[in-house]
C-alpha cells in the first residue's frame, strides 16, 4: 500500500457530512428531527439532477429514517418523492448491514439482511418509475443496486443506459457504472479504464466527471500487491492521465464549484498525490481548503489523517 511519509495529528479537521452546503445541513438536521416537510421543501427545490442526486447521497446517509418514513408516505400518498427518499435510503441501509468487509469476512446472516434490504429498496424504486418514468433519481439508485443485486452485465447496462438517456452527463450514475465494471465486481481493468476515459472525452469541460480517471487507477492500485501497487501509481503515464482529468475538471477555467464537487475533488487530489503529481495536488487542495471529503481517503483507515498528510505533502514540494 502506498505509504505516507509525514506523520501528522490530525487536528482541527473534520469530516462535514454536509459537505459545507447550507442546504445539506438543513436536510441532515430535518431527517434527523423526522421533519418531512421541511426534507420534502428542499428537494422541491433541487430540480437538477445532479444536484439531487448530491442531496440524495446526503440524505441516504442519515440514520433512523427507515424507521419514520413511513409517517411521510402515509401522509403524501400521491407523491412519489417519500417513497423516492424511502427506495433510496434502503439502498444505503442495506449496505449497513452487509457492512464494509470483503465477501469473505461477511457472515451469512448479514448477506441475508442485505439482500432483503435491497429487495425493499428496488421495490420502491420501482413504484417510483411505474408512477414517474423519467425520474433520473430513482433509475440511478437502481444502477447503484446493481452491484448487490449481482443483476446481470445487460441489466446493469440498461439500468445505467435508462439515466444518461434521460441526463447524459450524470454524475453519480457514472460512479456506479464504474464500480460496477471494477474485477473486483463484474468487470474487468480493461471495461473499467474504457469506460472513465470514454466518460471524461465526453464531458463539457469544467465537469466533475474526469474524476472517473483518478478513482480507476486507485481502484487498480488496491487491486495490486504490495509493491506492485505503488511502483502502477509512480508510472508517468498514470500521473499524466489524471494530471489531464484534473485540467478538464476543478482546474480548468470552467469549474464552478457547486453542490456534490467536494468529494470528487477530493479523489482527484488523492490520486495527484498517489502519482507524484505534487504541484498539481497542491493546486486542487488549494480549492478543497479544509473540506475534507468522499470515500476514498478511507482506503488508508483515517481519513482525515490521510487528507492532513497528502497535502502536507503536496504543499511541501512549492518550498
Amino acid at each position: 500500500m502506498w505509504p505516507f511519509k509525514k506523520r501528522q495529528q490530525a487536528v482541527g479537521l473534520v469530516i462535514d457530512s454536509a459537505q459545507g452546503d447550507p442546504r445539506a445541513r438543513a436536510l441532515i438536521d430535518a431527517l434527523d428531527g423526522r421533519d418531512w416537510q421541511t426534507t420534502r421543501d428542499l428537494f422541491a427545490a433541487a430540480e437538477e439532477p445532479d444536484a439531487r442526486a448530491y442531496l440524495m447521497e446526503i440524505a441516504a446517509k442519515v440514520d433512523g429514517v427507515q424507521d419514520w418514513i413511513g409517517q411521510w408516505v402515509d401522509a403524501e400518498p400521491e407523491s412519489t418523492l417519500p417513497l423516492l427518499v424511502q427506495g433510496c435510503h434502503a439502498v444505503n441501509w442495506a449496505w449497513e448491514a452487509r457492512g464494509a468487509q470483503r465477501a469473505k469476512y461477511t457472515k451469512d446472516e448479514q448477506f441475508r439482511e442485505f439482500f432483503r434490504r435491497l429487495v425493499v429498496a428496488e421495490n420502491l424504486l420501482d413504484e417510483v418509475i411505474d408512477r414517474d418514468p423519467d425520474d433520473v433519481t430513482a433509475r440511478t439508485w437502481l444502477v447503484m443496486a446493481s452491484r448487490g443485486r449481482q443483476v446481470p452485465p445487460d441489466e446493469a447496462q440498461a439500468r445505467f443506459d435508462a439515466v444518461v438517456k434521460r441526463h447524459p452527463g450524470h454524475v453519480v450514475a457514472h460512479e456506479h457504472r464504474l464500480q460496477y465494471l471494477c474485477a473486483k465486481w463484474f468487470g474487468s481493468d480493461d471495461e473499467m479504464f474504457a469506460f472513465a476515459r470514454e466518460a471524461t472525452a465526453q464531458a463539457p469541460d469544467g465537469s466533475l466527471l474526469p474524476e472517473l480517471v483518478a478513482i480507476a487507477h486507485i481502484e487498480k492500485w488496491m487491486s495490486l500487491p504490495g509493491g506492485e501497487d505503488d511502483a502502477y501509481m509512480a508510472g508517468p503515464e498514470v500521473g499524466k492521465e489524471i494530471v489531464a482529468a484534473a485540467d478538464r475538471s476543478v482546474l480548468h477555467p470552467a469549474f464552478t464549484p457547486s453542490f456534490g464537487w467536494v468529494p470528487r475533488a477530493n479523489a482527484l487530489a488523492m490520486g495527484l498525490r498517489m502519482s507524484g503529481e505534487l504541484e498539481t495536488a497542491a493546486r486542487v487542495f488549494d480549492l478543497i481548503g479544509d473540506q475534507v471529503g468522499g470515500w476514498t481517503w478511507t482506503y488508508f483507515g483515517d481519513p482525515v489523517k490521510a487528507f492532513i498528510e497528502a497535502r502536507t505533502a503536496a504543499y511541501a514540494s512549492r518550498a
